[in-house]
């Protein structure tokens, strides 16, 4: 019974390797579940790599200096001296690492080692910390973020702060000295935000081939007519042409637009029409507000200077039965936000010139940056926040919509007298 038990094994046994011969077995692995559970370990193996490179960087010119370690009857200028504690700069992090020593033989002084130093610089930490604090990551907040990635270490609330200070006074310092004859500037949007009883008029310019670039700001307790004389008067200093006509799309600020008429004579101001709506509709109860709206953005939205200025008109009449307070609030510069209907601006680029949206969404930016900041102080702490988010925002500017009747607008301002003309 054995025996036979023993045949029946050996052939079933037979039968199960010739069928393992024949048969291929797929297994399907979770690979991209696999990957994404082992992602910290690559970027742990990333950062290492990293600083096995710095390491054996500063073990070469330690060995040019003092030779192989253990030789004897070296003729290297220097010899080994220990090693220290101390740090490089990773990933814009202090990270530890052992400093070796090298002293020379002749002189007996301390070699100062280049990679080392250069190791140590700290321009990418700079950075690294202006990219954190535009995410919004408070100074308080910050060590604790980065001690998950190469054990860094050092770098306090204080560290932060003045290292954020010294990257954005770069960005105020790049902003305010920009040349403006670099570009070829036809549109300039000009508006102002206030922050903490302070006043800044932020300037972003759009070039002839629709490109838009952030050019200054100036900083005052209102939007005053020296205030906005002063912005102007330094962005001619930097180059803008003040013999040159533009097109200027301001919010609606008297002072803005007495000072370009002094210091642009014959350029055209195009007034916000979103800013005129908000102004009329802050005199009228809710209740009246969605058919006034209504009616305004029609008015606007008309191709012809003489429809939208009848429609505008009859809006107008209508409100000084209504509130007198709101008819005179539209009647206050309503010929300027009708400008780009006058020049007969093509509509595709009139949707982008009659708001002053291009830089209220650089603006927004700033809000972003700054709903941590708990007190405003003296000096130039306003100015740095605004100039560092202007430059964050100008990094994702596209050209303006209809970029491509840039022309049109281009050969109406050089017309003399384009103002009389149309009118």
């Amino acid at each position: 019974m054995r025996k036979r038990i023993r045949m029946v094994t050996r052939k079933a046994s037979g039968k199960l390797r010739d069928l393992g011969r024949s048969v291929q077995v797929n297994l399907s692995l979770p690979i991209s579940e696999v990957l994404a559970e082992t992602k910290w370990r690559v970027e742990q193996l990333a950062a290492e790599a990293g600083l096995k490179l710095m390491a054996c960087t500063i073990e070469e010119e330690v060995r040019q200096w003092a030779g192989e370690r253990y030789q004897h009857g070296s003729e290297a200028p220097g010899y080994r001296w220990g090693s220290q504690s101390g740090y490089v700069m990773f990933a814009g992090r202090k990270v530890r690492m052992e400093r070796p020593r090298v002293r020379h033989k002749h002189s007996g002084r301390e070699v100062v080692l280049e990679s080392y130093e250069k190791f140590q610089q700290n321009q990418r930490l700079q950075q690294a910390v202006l990219d954190q604090m535009a995410l919004g990551l408070s100074t308080r907040n910050y060590e604790p973020s980065i001690q998950a990635f190469c054990e860094g270490y050092g770098i306090k609330r204080s560290s932060v702060s003045r290292h954020f200070v010294a990257a954005s006074k770069k960005s105020l310092e790049e902003l305010m000295n920009r040349r403006m004859d670099q570009w070829d500037l036809v549109v300039l949007f000009l508006d102002g935000i206030e922050r903490g009883g302070q006043c800044l008029i932020v300037a972003v310019g759009v070039d002839s081939e629709g490109n838009k670039h952030g050019l200054g700001l100036w900083q005052g307790e209102t939007e005053s007519g020296e205030v906005c004389r002063s912005l102007l008067g330094n962005l001619i200093e930097r180059g803008l042409d003040a013999g040159k006509k533009y097109l200027f799309i301001i919010d609606g600020s008297k002072a803005l637009s007495s000072a370009i008429g002094k210091k642009f004579v014959g350029s055209e101001i195009q007034r916000c029409q979103l800013h005129k709506r908000r102004n009329v509709l802050a005199h009228l109860p809710e209740s009246h507000q969605p058919e006034v709206e209504r009616r305004l953005k029609v008015a606007y939205a008309m191709s012809s200077y003489k429809d939208a200025k009848n429609a505008l008109c009859d809006v107008l009449d209508d409100l000084e039965h209504l509130n007198p307070s709101a008819a005179r609030s539209l009647a206050e510069g309503m010929e300027e936000t009708l400008t780009l209907h006058r020049l007969e601006i093509p509509e595709e680029l009139r949707v982008s010139l009659r708001t002053t949206n291009i830089i209220e969404s650089s603006l927004s930016r700033v809000d972003d940056l700054t709903r941590r900041v708990k007190r405003w102080r003296a000096g130039d702490h306003r100015q740095r926040w605004f100039a560092t988010a202007v430059l964050l925002a100008e990094k994702k500017f596209r050209k303006v919509r209809g970029y491509r009747a840039m022309n049109v607008l281009i050969q109406l301002l050089r017309k003399p007298l384009a103002r009389k003309a149309a009118a």
